[in-house]
């Protein structure tokens, strides 16, 4: 399909971006190879700039044998922006003798926005948040710093009480936006115990002017663990008109007992938007008990979306282990021809070991990738069920030996070895030759296969005794700069899906491989008929996966590029197994979802049709996409 224009605006005469300087460069390609000792000689550049450049390197590479070279560009440097990202690599780095530096640096730093780096950079690497608070309540960025800082400190579990009072004070609506979503999050996903905030967080949930706010906040209250959270929860749920904050609020549901809930959920699964219905249905799956099972069944006629019967069917059948419900499941697999949807009823026979004959056929029947792997991962479910007998265990080893004998899939290699690699389900001294998992290591190669070769690996030196190895990915796939000097740092491309057409802009200067890589697939029609495999409501869209499972890549692998850009709605980001494993799949964030930052590359936003974004659901195509005419093709 021939290549479509988007309007661009860099002028022909100026250099399309960054790379054009030669040094700049140098230190792009030094980043690129992970040659970290080579870009000290950057750090006394007389240009400002390079410096930056070099320092903010180490935010990728996060290794270094001198912590100190960029601690004196932190406390000494005469630049603002090279202290900035001096502090940004240091919290990237999470080396125990960070701590000391942006603690004395944060005394120093006169600038606000630099304060709001080093302490954010403070809350990933500190043994125990211990700040106070007053010295940076009088000025937006600087409480905005401290609101994320104990964001940090508390996804490590670094954060106790006197953080949490910190956080409630913090939520207050006299705080700037950035300030209050901070703290909304830290009690969402950082705060070990939330009751003491309760009423703050019930507060913020029911007034706060922001729904990114109130999202992250209504998931705090499902740790909150009273009545009257669970009576705001459900309030919520009824009047909230923002679909992402309802489907949070359906979540933290989770938290309490099926019977104070069951009413507003069954409810939900006759919302308008499809989001919230597969919310509900994932909460009742997961929150139903044995008191309930035959209630829910008898709304399942009343859904209509796959993914929800399937997870209502899931449920149901976890609870009452009946042979009537396991029968209705197999038959709604056999009628389907989507093949996500004989994926989803697959998977919903997960939690009933006695139909594994029944899935091992459908493994070996399966004429799609993705059910494939669905029957695989639902035989490893099957043996960590509740329901699960010990009297199977040998009969399990001896399918699963035969599985991977067998295939020459790797997500199922992968996905049956995991099994045989955690110590829980105790396969040591139940398996005693491991000949074919030698084989199947032998069939995988990296770094195409690094997610199967990893369980496999694992499931060698458990089944031994023996430590498992690191498995890393050689670097094979320099960035092609002659091409990244032509991309112009405006670039826009639109994504054509069957629900409708995204506009994203790609950021060339902040993630120069991640942007090439995604072009030259774009142009080679790699992302053409490609399907959205994984949508998971307020969270992300994913797509570029060649299995259409999540398990697909290529035979190389990307950098990871990371930037002091935050994960925001419509942020387009790399998908990889672990850091320097990106490859062929991306996906775009429904809403802010900062626990991604420095984890994930960011190389691109939506610009226009987030509404589409919203819309997209599993199994949904990417039907071209389309670049401006730049350059020469490479």
């Amino acid at each position: 399909m021939p290549v479509l224009l988007i309007a661009c605006g860099t002028p022909s005469e100026q250099p399309a971006n960054k790379f054009s300087d030669p040094v700049i460069l140098k230190i792009a390609d030094l980043k690129d190879r992970r040659m970290g000792d080579s870009l000290y000689a950057f750090f006394n550049h007389a240009n400002p700039r390079y410096r930056r450049e070099a320092v903010e390197a180490f935010g990728s590479i996060q290794e270094t044998n001198d912590i100190d070279k960029i601690g004196k560009l932190l406390m000494m440097d005469a630049d603002a922006d090279v202290r900035r990202a001096a502090a940004f690599a240091l919290g990237q780095i999470q080396h125990p003798s960070s701590e000391r530096l942006l603690l004395a640096a944060v005394v120093r730093e006169k600038v606000p926005e630099n304060t709001m780096t080093i302490l954010e950079a403070y809350g990933k690497v500190t043994s125990q948040w211990k700040l106070e608070p007053e010295p940076f309540l009088d000025d937006t960025l600087r409480s905005a710093g401290l609101a994320w800082s104990l964001y940090r400190a508390g996804l490590r579990q670094k954060a106790d009480s006197t953080a949490n009072a910190v956080a409630m004070r913090l939520l207050d609506t006299t705080f700037a936006f950035s300030t209050r979503l901070g703290a909304a999050h830290f009690f969402a996903r950082g705060s070990a115990n939330v009751a003491s905030a309760k009423n703050a967080l019930i507060t913020s949930a029911t007034t706060d002017p922001s729904p990114d706010i109130r999202m992250a906040v209504v998931l705090a209250l499902g740790k909150a663990g009273s009545d009257t959270s669970l009576h705001t929860l459900t309030g919520i749920i009824e009047s909230e008109k923002d679909p992402w904050v309802v489907v949070n609020a359906i979540r933290a549901l989770r938290s309490y007992p099926f019977k104070g809930s069951h009413e507003t959920l069954i409810q939900s699964l006759g919302h308008r938007n499809k989001h919230v219905v597969i919310a509900a249905s994932e909460t009742i799956r997961d929150a139903v008990d044995f008191s309930y099972w035959v209630r829910v069944s008898t709304f399942i006629d009343r859904v209509s979306d796959w993914r929800a019967v399937a997870n209502l069917y899931e449920g149901v059948l976890r609870e009452s282990q009946h042979k009537q419900v396991a029968g209705e499941i197999r038959q709604l697999f056999e009628k389907q021809t989507d093949p996500y949807a004989k994926a989803a009823f697959v998977s919903a026979l997960k939690h009933y070991p006695s139909d594994y004959e029944f899935v091992l056929r459908a493994l070996r029947e399966a004429d799609t990738a993705i059910v494939r792997s669905a029957a695989a991962a639902t035989l490893v479910e099957m043996n960590m069920s509740r329901h699960f007998s010990r009297s199977q265990r040998a009969a399990f080893a001896r399918m699963y030996a035969d599985i991977i004998r067998a295939s020459d899939d790797p997500a199922v290699i992968g996905t049956i070895a995991s099994a045989l690699a955690d110590e829980s389900l105790g396969y040591r001294g139940v398996v005693s030759d491991i000949s074919f998992l030698r084989e199947a290591r032998a069939r995988l190669t990296l770094p195409e296969h690094v997610e199967a070769i990893q369980p496999v690996e694992a499931a060698i030196a458990y089944l031994e005794g023996k430590p498992a190895p690191k498995v890393e990915t050689e670097f094979n796939h320099p960035i092609d700069w002659e091409f990244v000097k032509q991309i112009p740092n405006d670039l826009t491309v639109a994504i054509k899906t069957n629900r409708g057409r995204i506009v994203m802009k790609l950021f060339v200067d902040e993630a120069p491989g991640s942007v090439a890589n995604f072009l030259k697939l774009a142009r080679e029609n790699y992302f053409d008929k490609k399907f959205f495999h994984r949508v998971v409501p307020n969270f992300v869209i994913q797509t570029g996966c060649n299995r259409g499972d999540g398990w697909g890549s290529e035979d190389y692998s990307i950098r990871s590029e990371f930037s002091q850009r935050r994960y925001t709605t419509g942020s387009v980001g790399m998908a990889s197994a672990g850091k320097d494993t990106e490859g062929t799949q991306w996906f775009v964030t429904h809403s802010p979802t900062p626990h991604l930052d420095g984890r994930y590359t960011i190389f691109g936003e939506v610009l226009d049709g987030m509404k589409v974004v919203d819309f997209i659901q599993v199994g949904d195509i990417i039907e071209d996409v389309e670049i401006k005419d730049f350059g020469a093709s490479q």
